[in-house]
């Protein structure tokens, strides 16, 4: 080889090493095409005349026509159904946890114990009393009056979607709907029964309830027992469940809701208002502070009461919002009664912010498409004995 070809090589050797290191792991299928690797003429490079070497159109594109690596394209914006479904859901069609056995058998039993007012001291105080089925399971009163007249201290909540929940109560002291089901019936304001005892006499004196515990729970020596009315109420409870128009929306029916209802949507997502209501029912699966950012007046010590810390002082469960434009008056102690007020003190306590009429507006339209529908064969009061 002459020595003018000679250099010709090292030089484009050197550039070679040279143009590898510009380039870096970027540019490695350039360097090793360059290195005569081989593959199809596109995207290669030629020697030109000369001894220059043509970048061929390939290289340019891959390239970008300037030796740097292509950019990143950008992520499209999350559309506002793709923003919802991150932080809410689509409501499940039964709050049914895995290994839980749900029976025809109990549904049956649960639906006639939720309307059964014998279950009472005085024999008219049922479930349904106080969480009307027909009324999105809320009675409209700020409180419920019980067996006697007396009233409790706290809203009685809707009983739809409670099964999904994290808890039961506002303070959360029954830890499913089975464990809630027991407490109405002994509390001596609610539904007044002196024992678990007392009840169990009154059932067993009733032949088709003897019948309806022994095919609900088969096989067991005793099926009638305090334990089992409690899980059949919670099997029926389990079904309490209405789809809306915005589990349509989030499906990817984008007419199932309004411009407007849409606006309220991306307003309550903006603001802030999923911090606390979040999940398929849209609240109900977290304990918070009532006046995270200014108090609310209320001499109501919430959670405190259950485990006595001090943190726990004015904290509540967060309720659903599946309904909310149904099931007023509102919070803890009932003392709200429209949803717009509602809405213009939950982002001052919680959130710090004060919303302009119109902002409220768009949120409560959009609150209102969260009422579903019921299923009225489901919740039809049966035949009682």
């Amino acid at each position: 080889m002459a020595s003018g070809e000679r250099g010709s090589a090292r030089r484009s050797a050197w550039h070679a090493a040279v143009g590898a290191l510009l380039l870096g792991a970027g540019g490695l299928a350039l360097v090793f095409l360059a290195g005569g690797c081989g593959g199809s003429e596109e995207g290669s490079t030629a020697a030109a005349p000369g001894g220059a070497r043509k970048e061929g159109p390939a290289s340019e594109a891959k390239a970008g026509g300037t030796g740097r690596p292509p950019a990143t394209p950008q992520r499209a914006e999350p559309s506002l159904a793709e923003r919802a479904r991150a932080v809410l859901g689509v409501i499940p069609p039964v709050a049914e946890p895995e290994g839980y056995e749900r029976t025809p058998a109990k549904i049956s039993l649960g639906r006639m114990l939720y309307f059964e007012g014998r279950l009472s001291v005085n024999g008219k105080i049922s479930c349904n009393s106080c969480h009307p089925l027909d009324r999105f399971g809320a009675d409209g009163e700020p409180t419920s009056p019980g067996h006697d007249g007396t009233r409790g201290e706290r809203n009685s909540p809707s009983t739809y979607h409670a099964a999904f929940h994290v808890a039961q109560f506002w303070d959360g002291r029954a830890k499913d709907v089975e464990e809630q089901a027991k407490a109405p019936i002994l509390n001596p304001i609610e539904m007044g029964m002196p024992s678990e005892e007392a009840v169990l006499e009154m059932l067993r004196g009733i032949p088709t309830y003897v019948e309806a515990f022994a095919a609900a729970f088969p096989g067991e020596a005793t099926p009638l027992t305090y334990e089992n009315l409690a899980i059949a109420i919670g099997a029926f409870a389990r079904g309490l469940v209405t789809p809306s128009r915005f589990d349509l929306f989030l499906e990817g029916d984008e007419g199932a809701l309004t411009a407007h209802e849409k606006e309220g949507l991306r307003l309550f997502l903006d603001v802030g208002c999923t911090t606390c209501h979040q999940g398929a029912t849209i609240g109900g699966t977290m304990f918070q502070k009532l006046g995270v950012v200014h108090p609310y007046p209320t001499e109501d010590p919430g959670r405190f009461a259950v485990t006595g810390n001090e943190a726990d002082r004015f904290v509540f469960k967060v309720p659903s919002l599946r309904n909310v434009a149904r099931t007023a008056p509102y919070f803890h102690d009932g003392k709200v009664a429209t949803l717009p007020e509602a809405v213009r003190l939950m982002a001052w306590h919680q959130l710090g912010k004060e919303l302009e009429p119109g902002e409220i507006d768009a949120i409560v339209t959009f609150l209102a498409s969260l009422t579903g529908t019921i299923d009225r064969v489901y919740t039809a009061k049966p035949e009682l004995p």
